[in-house]
Order: structure tokens, then C-alpha cells, then sequence
């Protein structure tokens, strides 16, 4: 399917006219460009300059984007700009231990006349390790704010691709002029994903191919060597691949190798004891089971950032059958089981950060509260966003900690970071500062009686902002004994017009109200995902629209059309 055509569809959904250069450019900074040129310093906050340490009362002084200083008892130099930080709490920036954000997938390669599926050329089977991330990378990318807004400074980026889809690098996610390439080629990415119809099309052929190319590269190394030195010896073949792989061989970089389940990770780990090569465990999501065997192989660790999905634990109704109840417990066993591995890494010892693949920012700090509440510390938690993936990244000098010398990279938030009202207020990254809006939680009363939560129930009319533009319609909920159902309308995506989709997933959290609903655009069925705060009649939320970022949507109770349940 044409990309663009399926963009314009989904976009036509909320917001006419979406389709622009102008989506590129939205940050939720006034600015965006606000940039510590001169010399600042931020005064007399709370500030946790590394995981478990507590926090102090101190400043921060700053000059071109590094930190100067740390302390209460910094001399502030006469030119020095200040920034009241009294009620404020500083935290490191975080970092992406391997991330998707802003990467495009690259256009598929057209197979050649000969094509011969046993044997194909080595980019048709998803075999490039030629390509960078940095040729995929746009800072413009809508998704590069969205994972601002959750404290990300920093993102190891990976190429989309195939078996071995390229080279990472690490990039600063800050303003689009500077230059924000930190290191390239830092990781060989791979995977055990085959290639639909040719060789190699099973995870089994992927490792055989791999020690294939493996052992090829370190024959054609060899080979290499004597041709430069003895004469009347035949040219080696130095192909793209096996030029890429040398410095995997050598090991100035290790492999990313995404391995999620238990299965995957022990074929890995084979594979690195097979070889010898240096190995980064990414988008671990099921390995409880295979603690031993991570800790036993010295492998660095990527956790993907994200807790499953808990709808059908909450779905259960109190009049199923015992079979039902029975399946239900089962469920819910394997999901507080896959809440708590994360913990369980920490037991074991085992430092880890975390990967941002696939994972919808806003999702981002339920999860690590989650795994918080489920045996994680947080003094583990924030090692896992800050130090950890420094030193896995090699940039403990640079980032990771706030630290004189160091990049000002810093977050301020209301409160304790993992507090569940804490909200991000600012985020420096290399000196430029993004300013994000927060918002006071309120409780509302349901009939008068005070219980802490907030009348949903009733006829909305919405809106939602784009650069380009805003577009609304109706959001209708009704309360169904414990339960929410109801519709929205929006612009249909044919054209033809408004039409009507039912909400599902409704959930009313104190005052948190989210829900999602499908939307059909060319033909693919697209989830859009809504989720905000309730105070007064008033609706505050984002909208997440599968991968292509999020927006605000705003909402207001219309008092005339309150249904009566």
C-alpha cells in the first residue's frame, strides 16, 4: 500500500488538510528553540544528580549547553541569567537504549529479473549492514517531541530493516538546526526476522545465514591480509556485506540483537558463544526463565518499555462461568508475572536499560510506575533510564548524570519524578529548553456524594488541534451499570463526509478518562488512542494516532444533551 495515501486517510479522520510539511515542525514548546547561549543557572531546586542519590537543594549553573557546576555554594558569575527553580525537582535526561523515533522504513529493493529465492542478493533477504540509521533519521519527526515529553533526551536510533538491517547511532534529540549526531555506528543491528518466501525465511535460517556471513567476512579478512603482503595470490570478493561486518569481528561494535522472547534470547546468546562477538540483548519483553543464562553470558540488556495489555483481565464479568474464571486466573497470573520481571532483573543483578521500539510514548510512564508498584525500585528505575544506558552506550562521560563537564541535558518536574502526579514541566537538552504545559489534578464529586471521581456521561463536543488546522465532532458516553460504551464522530476518511465509530476500552481513572476507536483509512483498520483529564466539564487530552504521533484533543460536556443513566 502507498504510504502517503494511507497517511492522508488516517490524518482525514480528525484533522482536513493534515497532510504537510508543516506536521514535521509541531513541537508542544512554544519555541522549541529556546537555547542556553549565554550563561544560566537554575536556583535552589530539587536536585537528584544520579541514581540513588538523594535529592538536595541546589543550583544548576549552565554555559553553552554543558553543565558548569552543581551545588549550594556555586559563585554565580555577573552575566549569569536566572531561573527560580524553588518548587521544581531536576533529574537527569533520560536515554533510549535503542529507539525508532524519527527512523523511516526505507523503500523496498525491486528483485532482479534472475531473482532466485534459494539464493537471493543480500538486500532483498534484509542483509544490509551497509546502511546508517542517521540516512533514515528526521528530528522533524512528530514522535521525537512526543518522546521529549516523557523526559528523553538522548536515543540510540536503529534502522528499520531485516536480518541485520544496519548500523545505530546515537543522536541528541534537540533542536533541529543543531547537530545532533553524538556517535555513529555504534551497533550492528539483527534480528531473527526472516524474509517472507526466500532465503533465509525462518529464525533457523536466519542463524545459519549468519554464520555464513560471520565466517565469511573473517575467511575474506584473512585472505585480505596475505593479498596485501604475498604476491601471486588471488583478489579476495570484498562485498558490502562482508566490509560492514569488520567491525563487528574486531570488536570496535557489538550486535543489537532483538531477541523477545525466551527462545530468541538463548539463540543469541548460542550464537555469541558460537562467535565470540560482543552482544546487546534488545526488545527482551518474556525472560524470567533465561535470568541465569543473560547473567551467565555477560550480555548488556534492553528492556522493552512497555507492560502488557490488561483489557481482558479488567473485561471479566462477575457472572462467568467457572471455566471462564478458571482461564481468567491463568491470564492474570502470566500477566502479574510479566509485570514483575523487571524486578527480577534487578535481583538478579543483571543492570539494564531500556528500548523505545514500538512503544507509544504516552504509554511510557504507566509502565514504569508500573513496574515500580510490581517489585522494581526506583533508584533501579532511574538507572535504567540514565546511567545504565550510558555506560552500555559508552557515553558515562557525557550524559548520564548531572554532573559538571556533562551535557545539560536535564529534566524538571513537579514532583518526585515517579510520583503518579508528577508532570514534566520543562526539558533541557544540550542547552535548549522545551516548555511543556501542566496541569492541576483536580477530583470532581459524582452526585454530590464526593467519592473522588467525575460525571463522563453525556454528549461532548470536541475539537482537535494540527498544525494544519482543527476538525471535531460528537463524543457520546453512556454508563451501562460499571461499564462505559459509546460512539464518536469524525471526518470520514473517504471524503464523504461525517461518520460514526464506537468507543471501546473506556476507562474512567479518578479523573483520568481514556478510551480508543477504530477508524478504517484505504482499506487498513487504524486504533486511535484518547487519553486526558476531566475537571468541570471540561475534557484535556491527547490523541494517539497509531505511529504517526500525537495531538490535542479538547472537549466540552454539552449540558443540554446530558443523558439520563
Amino acid at each position: 500500500m502507498n504510504k502517503q495515501l494511507l497517511y492522508a486517510g488516517i490524518f482525514c479522520i480528525l484533522v482536513s488538510g493534515l497532510i504537510s510539511s508543516s506536521l514535521a515542525h509541531a513541537q508542544s514548546d512554544p519555541s522549541g528553540k529556546k537555547r542556553i547561549t549565554d550563561t544560566y543557572a537554575i536556583t535552589n531546586a530539587t536536585v537528584f544528580t544520579a541514581p540513588g542519590q538523594n535529592g538536595i537543594k541546589a543550583t544548576i549553573l549552565i554555559k553553552d549547553g554543558l553543565i558548569l557546576g552543581v551545588g549550594d555554594d556555586i559563585s554565580l558569575p555577573k552575566e549569569a541569567k536566572i531561573i527560580a527553580g524553588d518548587s521544581l525537582f531536576i533529574y537527569p535526561g533520560f536515554i533510549a537504549g535503542a529507539s525508532d523515533v524519527g527512523v523511516t522504513k526505507p523503500k523496498d529493493p525491486e528483485r532482479p529479473e534472475n531473482f532466485v529465492s534459494s539464493n537471493p542478493p543480500d538486500e532483498i533477504a534484509g542483509i544490509t549492514p551497509w546502511r546508517s540509521a542517521v540516512d533514515q533519521f528526521s528530528i522533524q519527526d512528530s514522535k521525537v517531541d512526543d518522546l521529549r515529553k516523557v523526559g528523553f533526551a538522548i536515543a540510540q536510533i536503529i534502522p528499520d530493516g531485516g536480518m541485520l538491517a544496519g548500523k545505530a547511532a546515537i543522536v541528541l534529540l534537540g533542536n533541529e538546526n543543531s547537530t545532533n549526531l553524538l556517535m555513529e555506528n555504534t551497533a550492528l543491528v539483527a534480528s531473527f526476522r526472516g524474509s517472507r518466501g526466500i532465503y533465509p525465511g525462518t529464525a533457523v535460517g536466519v542463524m545459519a545465514k549468519f554464520r555464513e556471513i560471520y565466517d565469511n567476512t573473517k575467511l575474506t579478512s584473512e585472505r585480505s591480509q596475505k593479498y596485501s603482503t604475498v604476491a601471486g595470490l588471488k583478489r579476495p570478493e570484498i562485498t558490502p556485506t562482508y566490509n560492514a561486518m569488520q567491525e563487528v569481528l574486531t570488536g570496535q561494535i557489538p550486535i543489537l540483537f532483538s531477541a523477545s522472547s525466551e527462545l530468541e534470547i538463548r539463540r543469541a546468546i548460542s550464537l555469541q558463544k558460537e562467535k565470540g562477538f560482543t552482544l546487546v540483548l534488545t526488545d527482551l519483553e518474556e525472560y524470567e526463565g533465561v535470568l541465569d543464562v543473560i547473567k551467565a553470558s555477560g550480555s548488556s540488556v534492553l528492556v522493552k518499555l512497555e507492560i502488557p495489555d490488561d483489557k481482558a483481565i479488567k473485561a471479566q464479568k462477575d457472572d462467568a462461568t467457572d471455566e471462564v474464571k478458571a482461564l481468567k486466573a491463568r491470564v492474570k497470573e502470566a500477566y502479574d508475572k510479566a509485570l514483575a520481571q523487571a524486578g527480577k532483573l534487578e535481583e538478579a543483578d543483571i543492570p539494564f536499560a531500556f528500548t523505545t521500539v514500538g512503544v507509544k510514548s504516552g504509554d511510557i510512564k504507566k509502565a514504569i510506575q508500573t513496574m515500580i508498584k510490581n517489585g522494581l525500585s526506583e533508584k533501579a528505575a532511574l538507572a535504567a533510564l540514565t546511567t545504565n544506558p550510558a555506560s552500555i552506550l559508552g557515553l558515562s562521560k557525557v550524559a548520564g548524570s548531572i554532573e559538571k563537564g556533562k551535557i545539560a541535558n536535564l529534566i524538571l518536574s513537579t514532583d518526585s519524578l515517579f510520583a503518579k502526579d508528577s508532570q514534566i514541566k520543562h526539558l533541557v537538552v544540550d542547552g535548549f529548553i522545551y516548555d511543556y504545559e501542566t496541569k492541576t489534578k483536580k477530583k470532581g464529586s459524582k452526585d454530590g456524594k464526593g467519592d473522588g471521581s467525575v460525571k463522563v456521561e453525556g454528549n461532548w463536543d470536541y475539537t482537535s488541534e494540527s498544525p494544519a488546522g482543527s476538525s471535531g465532532g460528537i463524543l457520546s458516553i453512556e454508563k451501562e451499570g460499571g461499564d462505559y460504551t459509546g460512539t464518536i464522530t469524525y471526518d470520514d476518511p473517504s471524503g464523504s463526509g461525517k461518520t460514526t465509530s464506537s468507543i471501546k476500552n473506556v476507562v474512567l481513572d479518578g479523573s483520568t478518562l481514556s478510551f480508543s476507536f477504530n477508524v478504517t483509512a484505504n482499506g487498513m483498520e487504524i486504533t486511535v488512542d484518547v487519553s486526558g483529564e476531566v475537571s468541570d466539564g471540561n475534557f484535556e487530552a491527547t490523541m494517539t494516532v497509531g505511529e504517526y504521533g500525537s495531538f490535542p484533543f479538547k472537549g466540552t460536556l454539552n449540558p443540554t444533551l446530558i443523558a439520563n443513566k
